[in-house]
């Protein structure tokens, strides 16, 4: 198999798995399983093989993801039910005051989103852009789009949340530089996107306050202060990246190692979540129980798609274009990372959702790095990461969830949002390229 039989092959496995979502309308975790199965078949795989592939494809994926994102999930749940999210906000934009409070709510988003739903971050945190507006006379856009940039930033960039989580167990990527790349991608991409960018479309863009539907509280059985909720987002991200740093320092196991694994880092997190937001704040031991099992209700699929997008990793192993394309891709990080952001980026504009087009391309892109060492496995995700956040539109979920609590018509929201996650994505790839020319 030579390196262009490989890319019209990835090239039609890409055709055949958004026919099946965007044609037949089939699941996405359906529509991933059959592409993987019919991909095994043509690339010669015997049929009496093909489910032990599909096994093994998905137990070597998800015997590592499915662990962070439900642990994720958890300390998410907690930080929502224990009013720990709106504390934060509540916090930034108090604090600053009305001229500073653009930042503060930027960095809300960034914090909140890492471990809680993109949804469930935006409907919990609006309401503050609204007072943050009303308290300064201001457009309700120029506080609301430093919001939304921060939170579709860690949704996409920064794990725990699940898709770089996902991605980074598909190309093999170390969590914690995962974290540092996503960061330095992220922060620049928030600030361009939601300060800059989201200062100039504020002035040109009026929303229609009256058709943004009232938001309810969100079912609270706590109260925490923003202090004690920052330090149970911090704590687990500090310990991963400290496992990183102690890693790349001593390169031998220990108890530290152990320690920082995202694992047990998370597990940590989970328990001061329980305690710090839970049990300090009042919150009833049989409610915490109920809480974190709920916050695991909506990662099901995600995990799913997500063992479906290791099974087309498998196959693509199976088939050797691992062997076809590393030889190809050796000596330089950039085309590499030009295909990966292009990848993403097309599922994203067809399928619309960001989690399936990281995962599809991820998929793709992860038998090029079975030799892979150092950053060049974080830069691709990031880079993945930012293809799958450009160009959002009626496909997207958000795009409807965005316009409706801002207050924009279709037509707006596609001048607003769609350019926002645009910018994001493509200031994030940027400065991607920009690390891979020092980070080796």
């Amino acid at each position: 198999m030579t390196v262009w039989m490989l890319v019209g092959l990835a090239g039609a496995t890409v055709a055949l798995l958004l026919g099946l979502v965007t044609v037949l309308r089939l699941p996405a975790f359906l529509a991933l399983l059959l592409t993987a199965i019919v991909l095994a078949l043509v690339t010669g795989t015997p049929a009496g093989e093909v489910i032990q592939v599909v096994q093994a494809g998905m137990a070597g994926t998800l015997g590592y993801i499915a662990v962070v994102i439900g642990l994720g999930a958890m300390i998410g749940a907690m930080l929502e039910h224990s009013g720990g999210a709106a504390a934060i906000a509540d916090a930034f934009v108090r604090r600053l005051g009305p001229d500073r409070a653009r930042w503060g709510l930027l960095a809300t988003g960034l914090l909140v989103a890492t471990p809680v739903f993109f949804d469930v971050a935006l409907v919990l945190l609006i309401p503050f852009a609204y007072a943050a507006a009303r308290r300064s006379g201001r457009p309700m856009l120029l506080y609301a789009l430093p919001l939304l940039a921060g939170i579709a930033v860690a949704h996409s960039f920064i794990p725990p949340t699940p898709g770089p989580v996902a991605v980074a167990g598909l190309v093999g990527a170390d969590l914690g530089r995962v974290v540092v790349v996503g960061v330095l991608a992220g922060l620049p991409a928030a600030a361009v996107g939601g300060m800059l960018v989201g200062g100039r479309m504020a002035s040109r863009v009026s929303p229609d306050l009256s058709i943004i539907p009232s938001v309810g509280e969100s079912e609270v059985t706590g109260r925490v202060g923003a202090a004690a909720a920052l330090s149970v987002v911090l704590l687990p991200l500090v310990l991963i990246l400290g496992g990183t740093v102690w890693s790349a320092g001593s390169g031998g196991a220990s108890w530290v190692s152990l320690a920082t694994h995202p694992f047990t880092a998370l597990a940590i997190g989970l328990l001061g979540a329980i305690y710090v937001l839970g049990i300090r704040g009042d919150i009833p031991r049989a409610d915490v129980a109920r809480i974190c099992n709920r916050g695991l209700e909506p990662v099901g699929l995600i995990i799913l798609v997500t063992g479906a997008g290791g099974v087309l990793g498998k196959v693509l192993v199976t088939a050797g274009a691992d062997e076809v394309i590393v030889g190809a891709a050796a000596g330089s990080a950039v085309p590499v990372l030009f295909l990966a952001f292009g990848a993403a980026a097309l599922v994203r504009v067809v399928q619309g959702s960001a989690t399936v087009s990281m995962v599809t391309a991820a998929g793709l892109i992860g038998p090029l790095l079975t030799d892979a060492a150092g950053w060049l496995p974080a830069l691709v995700t990031i880079a993945i990461a930012s293809g799958a956040t450009v160009l959002s539109h009626v496909n997207d979920s958000g795009f409807w969830l965005v316009g409706r609590y801002v207050g924009l018509s279709e037509g707006d929201t596609f001048r607003v949002w769609t350019v926002l996650e645009t910018v994001l994505g493509v200031v994030g790839f940027g400065v991607v390229l920009v690390l891979s020319l020092f980070l080796r």
